[in-house]
């Protein structure tokens, strides 16, 4: 059932989604430009919903919640999903193209060799903690408190990886990006059962910023650097 603080929370998500794809896809702003304007988002549209409704604002602070006991077990999955994602990376290079992500990050966002050791630390760290609190402190633990617990889980997901696809999109081929979303889709499920058990943003946080480990290294390859 939609009410208006579901509808709320999904608006901001979905407006914030398709504006960063039009932006990526028609604009192609330099990608340190882009950083302060989605901080600015990432935060502020979830906190102008827990500032309007007050009584909430102790369901904001769970989300921030340290609880011994759940990070063994997501660092581990991290770690394994590093592993996976570097190695399936080195099993499919010569069936997927990835000759135009180099060029395509260069030319639509300005990142190049010699800055993408800030822009890796920046998504790793700050960009993925940012994501794991808007899709899923946000767009899912916060929404299936006026929905379903499956349509929350459905919305996160399906939201996170249209996010993706300005950015994506320049750079695959149609089979390999419908692969990839698929992909984004899959891990945001993942992502949001590990946050339900623990009612925090922690656990996704650190097997999201060890997923985005495990790309930049891609990168740093198809850079040249490493």
């Amino acid at each position: 059932m939609i009410n208006r603080r579901s509808a709320y929370i999904m608006m901001s998500i979905v407006i914030f989604s398709v504006f960063v794809n039009l932006v990526d896809a028609v604009v192609h702003p330099d990608y340190f430009l882009k950083i302060p304007i989605k901080i600015l988002f990432f935060l502020g549209l979830p906190m102008v919903f827990f500032l309007a409704n007050k009584a909430e604002f102790r369901e904001f602070r769970r989300l921030f919640a340290f609880k011994k006991g759940g990070i063994l077990k997501p660092l581990l999955l991290g770690a394994a999903i590093y592993a996976v994602i570097v190695l399936g990376y080195f099993l499919t290079r010569d069936l997927i193209d990835f000759s135009n992500v180099t060029s395509n990050l260069t030319k639509s966002m300005g990142i190049t060799a010699n800055n993408f050791i800030y822009v890796s630390l920046y998504i790793s760290l700050m960009n993925s903690f940012l994501e794991e609190f808007f899709f899923r402190g946000y767009g899912f633990i916060t929404l299936k408190n006026y929905t379903s617990r499956k349509f929350a889980y459905g919305f996160s997901a399906l939201i996170f990886a249209v996010y993706h696809v300005g950015m994506l999109a320049g750079m695959f081929r149609a089979g390999a990006l419908c692969l990839l979303l698929l992909g984004l889709m899959a891990g945001g499920c993942i992502f949001n059962y590990l946050n339900e058990l623990t009612g925090t943003i922690y656990p996704s946080w650190f097997v999201h910023m060890f997923a985005n480990f495990a790309i930049n290294t891609v990168g740093f390859i198809l850079f040249g650097i490493l």
